[in-house]
């Protein structure tokens, strides 16, 4: 079953990367903190910050806005980092400010529409429809293994 046809009912953290809306499963969030600075990586790709340390454990670091290829990003006081748990990977994603935790129901979450080669969907979940609001699902899993990510060095470092 692919995640464009499973159920994405279910509770989302929401977040801003501009002037768009994104979720992500509240159950893959471990915390939220406070963008800090963190250590740069010799070649790594744009979007891959860095990392930090975390109570002792190395988290990687991305900026969706960056993987996204989204506008350049900017970091201020309400940047904010979602610290997320993968498939027993611990990583970080920056964000430009979480909102807060929505609810959606079957009713509520549509099927990604169909760009043709022109867009790269795999990381969208859905379309979630929140009053006069729409939410990008964000498909975590699909996003954090895509190959540009299994292969960098510094996931091996968190696992």
């Amino acid at each position: 079953m692919t995640s464009s046809t499973a159920s994405a009912a279910g509770e989302y953290l929401s977040f801003t990367l501009g002037d768009e809306h994104y979720g992500v499963d509240i159950l893959k969030v471990q915390e939220i903190r406070g963008y800090d600075a963190v250590t740069r990586l010799p070649d790594a790709p744009e979007y891959i910050k860095g990392v930090i340390n975390l109570r002792g454990t190395i988290v990687p670091v991305i900026d969706l806005r960056l993987k996204l290829r989204l506008a350049e990003a900017r970091y201020d006081s309400f940047t904010v980092m979602i610290v997320l748990n993968v498939e027993n990977r611990v990583v970080g994603i920056v964000v430009d400010s979480v909102s807060d935790v929505v609810p959606l129901a079957d009713e509520q979450v549509r099927a990604t529409p169909e760009f043709g080669a022109a867009v790269d969907t795999r990381f969208i979940a859905g379309i979630g429809t929140l009053d006069e609001k729409m939410l990008i699902l964000l498909d975590i899993e699909t996003l954090l293994d895509s190959a540009d990510l299994v292969d960098a060095p510094l996931l091996e470092v968190a696992a």
